[in-house]
C-alpha cells in the first residue's frame, strides 16, 4: 500500500444490510479502526433507536477501535460540517498510530463529504433571511429550494425548519463558492456497498425493529425525555425517536407507532439506496458486493477488492 496515497476503504449501505459486522470483521484482517459515518450514531444514551450494535465490534474475543460513535450529548446540535471536522481528526489519530483507517455508515451525505473531500466550512445563521422565510409558504421554501439542488436528501425537507436551514446552506455556497474548492487528499477512497433485495431487506428490517423494541427502545426514549430532552428534538431526529415519542406522549397509539415506524424505517432505507445511486451518477464509483451472502464470503470479498487495488 502506497504512503503517499493510502487507500481508504468506505462500506456503505442502507439499514439492515450488516455493513457493520462486515466492516468490522475485515478490519481485524488489516489492522484498521472504524470511523462511523452516521449522523444519529454520533448521540450518547441513543442506542438501540440508532442502532448501534457494539456487540458487532467484537471479533474473536478482542474490540475493533470504533471512532465517532457517543461523541455528543443528546439534543446537542450536529451537522455535516461537524462531522467532516471529526472525521479529519480520527483518521490523522489513526493513521500516526500506525493503523488503517476504515469508514462504515448510511449517512450518504457524511460518506460523500468524505470521498470528495472538499473544503468545509460552517454557514452562519442569517437571522433576517429565516425570519422572512418564515414568513412564506413551506410549499414554495421547497420549490426554491429544488432551484439550489436536486432533494436527494429527502430530510432537507421534512419540516419548515430544515427547509430554512437548507436554503440558508445552498444560498451561502453559492455566493462563496470560490472557498469550497477540493483539498489535497491524502487518501484515496475505494467505496463498497452493500445490498440486498428489497423483500430481504424488509424483513431484516422488521426482525430487528421487533428485536429492539423487546429491549427496550421505547423506554430509551422515556429515559431521555426524562432527562430533559425535548420531544420536538426527538422528533426531529425521526424514524425511531419521532414515532417512539409521539407514542410516548399519547399522540399515537402503539399499533399506529409500529405500523408508521416499520414503514418510514423501510422507506428511509429505499431513500438510502437512491442516494447511493445517485452518487454513482455524481461520477463515484462503487463496488457492490451481495448482502445475501454468507458473512464469510462477504468479508472475502471486500477484502479480494483491497488485495485489488494494491492495499
Amino acid at each position: 500500500m502506497s504512503e503517499e496515497l493510502r487507500i481508504l476503504p468506505i462500506i456503505i449501505g442502507p439499514t439492515a444490510t450488516g455493513k457493520t459486522r462486515l466492516a468490522a470483521l475485515a478490519a481485524a484482517e488489516i489492522n484498521a479502526e472504524i470511523i462511523c459515518a452516521d449522523s444519529r450514531q454520533v448521540y450518547r444514551d441513543m442506542n438501540l433507536g440508532t442502532g448501534k450494535d457494539y456487540d458487532d465490534y467484537i471479533v474473536e474475543g478482542k474490540q475493533v477501535p470504533y471512532h465517532l460513535m457517543d461523541i455528543v450529548d443528546a439534543g446537542e446540535k450536529f451537522n455535516l460540517f461537524k462531522f467532516y471536522d471529526a472525521f479529519q481528526h480520527s483518521y490523522a489519530d489513526i493513521v500516526s498510530r500506525g493503523k488503517n483507517p476504515m469508514v462504515c455508515g448510511g449517512t450518504g451525505m457524511y460518506v460523500e463529504s468524505i470521498i470528495k473531500n472538499y473544503n468545509m466550512h460552517m454557514v452562519p445563521e442569517d437571522a433576517e433571511f429565516r425570519a422572512a422565510c418564515e414568513l412564506r409558504d413551506f410549499d414554495e421554501l421547497v420549490e426554491e429550494l429544488k432551484i439550489y439542488k436536486t432533494l436527494h436528501n429527502t430530510t432537507d425537507i421534512d419540516s419548515k425548519k430544515r427547509v430554512i436551514r437548507a436554503l440558508e446552506i445552498a444560498r451561502y455556497e453559492q455566493e462563496h463558492a470560490a472557498e469550497f474548492t477540493k483539498n489535497e487528499c491524502s487518501y484515496s477512497p475505494l467505496t463498497i456497498g452493500v445490498s440486498v433485495s428489497r423483500d430481504v431487506r424488509r424483513e431484516r428490517i422488521a426482525k430487528r425493529f421487533t428485536k429492539r423494541l423487546q429491549e427496550g427502545m421505547t423506554g430509551e426514549v422515556e429515559l431521555l425525555l426524562k432527562n430533559g430532552v425535548p420531544a420536538e428534538t426527538l422528533i426531529y431526529y425521526g424514524l425511531e425517536y419521532k414515532f417512539l415519542t409521539l407514542y410516548v406522549t399519547g399522540k399515537i397509539s402503539k399499533s399506529e407507532m409500529e405500523e408508521q415506524l416499520l414503514t418510514a424505517i423501510c422507506q428511509f432505507a429505499k431513500r438510502q439506496m437512491t442516494w447511493f445511486r445517485g452518487m454513482e451518477r455524481r461520477g463515484i464509483e462503487i463496488h457492490w458486493i451481495d448482502g445475501e451472502l454468507p458473512m464469510d464470503d462477504r468479508k472475502e470479498a471486500v477484502l479480494s477488492l483491497l488485495r485489488k487495488y494494491g492495499f
